[in-house]
C-alpha cells in the first residue's frame, strides 16, 4: 500500500514571496503535497479539508501572527508550526516562541528550507501515537524546579548579571536546557554550528534576550511538585545530572573533541525528559503506569509501551525534534533503552547514554521515580 504524501501548507501575504516558496519546492512536488495560501483565513480554510503535518508562515511575527497561530495550535495541535520570517527585531521573535516549533529566516536558501521541512515530516516517525504527538505538539515549556528558577531571577536581577552563571544554572534543569536550546539552535540566529551548551547559547543570545525570554516571557515554569506522586522531579534531576556527568566523562576519555563531550553531557541530562512530558500531560495515567510496572517488576518503558501506546523515550525524543534540537540529542533520547535501534558506527554519545543511564539506574535506584533499569545486551 502506497503510503500517504505529507501534506504541508504555507501562508503568506505577499504573493511574491508565495511564488518564491513555491520555485524553490517545484522539485519536491513527487514527495509532498504541498497547499499556497495567501491569508490566514484560506489556511484554516485549507486545514478544515484535510490537516497538515506542518505550517509555515513566511509573514512578519506581529501580534495578529502569534495570534493566527495560537488558534492553528488549539484547532491542529498536532501540526509541527515553523516560521520563515525576515523579522529583523530580535524581541519580536522572541515573543512568538510559544505556539513556533522552529524558525528559518528569509532569505532562505532552498537546501536549508527542503532539509528543515524533511526533518519535520519525518518526526512522526518517533512517536507514532496520534495522542501523544498531539499533546507533544502542544507544549510551550516544561517544570522547572522551584530553587533554580529563584537562582535564575537572583542572578539575572544583579547589577551585573554573569552569563556564564546564568548557563551552569540552566544546565542543571532538564526542562530551561530543552526550552533555551530550541531558542538558540532556532535557523533564525543564522549559527554555523548547532549549540548544545546551556552556557555557550546564554553567550550566544546575550543577557538582555535571555531577560525578555524569563522575565517577559515566562518561558521557564516553576513546579512545587510534579503532579504525580510516584515522580519526583528533584530525584528526576540527580538522576539526569549523574548520567550526563558520567557520559561526558566517558566520551572525553574516548573521543578527543570537547564538542562531543558537550553533546553527551547535553543527552544525559535531556535523556528522560519525556518523563516530564507525560507527567505534566497525563498525570493519572502515568501514576498508573508507574504503579503497574512497580507491582510487575517491569522495566518502566515496558509499563509504558503497554499503557500509553508509546514510552518516554520516544515522547521525550519527539518533542526535542519539533523544537529543533540537534539531532545528536534527539537519537541519544529516542534509543537510551534499546541501542540496538539506532546505534553509531563510531563511540558517541548515543553509546555513553546509553551505558551510564543502565549502570547509574543500577548503582543508585530511586523508586520514587524509576523503575528496572534497562538491560545491557551481550555483544
Amino acid at each position: 500500500m502506497k503510503r500517504a504524501k505529507h501534506r504541508i501548507l504555507f501562508i503568506g501575504r505577499e504573493p511574491r514571496v508565495l511564488a518564491g516558496l513555491r520555485r524553490a519546492l517545484h522539485g519536491a512536488r513527487d514527495a509532498w503535497d504541498m497547499v499556497f495560501a495567501e491569508t490566514p483565513h484560506l489556511a484554516l480554510t485549507a486545514f478544515d479539508e484535510a490537516p497538515f503535518d506542518v505550517v509555515v508562515t513566511d509573514v512578519s511575527v506581529s501580534e495578529d501572527e502569534g495570534e493566527m497561530l495560537r488558534e492553528l495550535m488549539a484547532r491542529y495541535p498536532a501540526t509541527v508550526r515553523i516560521v520563515l520570517s525576515s523579522e529583523a527585531r530580535r524581541e519580536a521573535v522572541l515573543r512568538t516562541i510559544g505556539p513556533v516549533h522552529q524558525y528559518l529566516t528569509m532569505p532562505c536558501d532552498s537546501r536549508t528550507l527542503k532539509a528543515t521541512l524533511a526533518r519535520a515530516c519525518a518526526l512522526s516517525n518517533l512517536l507514532s501515537n496520534a495522542r501523544l504527538r498531539s499533546l507533544v505538539t502542544q507544549m510551550e515549556r516544561l517544570p522547572s524546579l522551584p530553587s533554580l528558577y529563584s537562582d535564575i531571577l537572583e542572578e539575572l536581577h544583579a547589577p551585573d548579571p554573569s552569563a556564564k552563571r546564568v548557563g551552569e544554572i540552566i544546565a542543571q534543569d532538564l526542562g530551561m536546557s530543552a526550552k533555551l536550546l530550541q531558542v538558540v539552535n532556532s535557523a533564525f540566529y543564522t549559527l554555523r554550528q548547532q549549540v548544545t551548551s546551556p552556557t555557550h547559547a546564554v553567550v550566544l543570545l546575550g543577557i538582555d534576550s535571555i531577560r525578555i525570554l524569563v522575565l517577559s516571557l515566562h518561558v521557564f515554569q516553576q513546579f512545587e511538585a510534579l503532579p504525580v506522586r510516584h515522580l519526583s522531579l528533584n530525584a528526576l534531576r540527580r538522576h539526569s545530572i549523574l548520567v550526563a556527568t558520567a557520559a561526558k566523562r566517558l566520551v572525553e576519555r574516548q573521543v578527543a573533541d570537547p564538542q562531543t563531550g558537550e553533546q553527551a553531557f547535553m543527552a544525559g541530562l535531556l535523556h528522560d525528559i519525556g518523563k516530564l512530558v507525560l507527567t505534566v500531560n497525563l498525570p493519572q495515567e502515568y501514576a498508573a503506569t508507574i504503579r503497574c510496572a512497580e507491582a510487575n517488576a517491569l522495566e518502566l518503558v515496558e509499563a509504558e509501551a503497554e499503557t500509553l501506546g508509546a514510552t518516554h523515550a520516544e515522547v521525550g525524543a519527539y518533542l526535542l525534534g519539533i523544537w529543533g534540537l540537534p539531532d545528536t540529542l534527539v537519537t541519544a533520547t529516542a534509543h537510551h533503552h534499546h541501542i540496538r535501534d539506532g546505534g553509531e558506527a563510531t563511540f558517541g554519545p548515543l553509546t555513553a547514554v546509553y551505558v551510564c543511564n543502565a549502570l547509574v539506574s543500577e548503582i543508585t535506584p530511586s523508586p520514587s521515580w524509576a523503575c528496572a533499569p534497562p538491560s545491557i545486551p551481550s555483544t
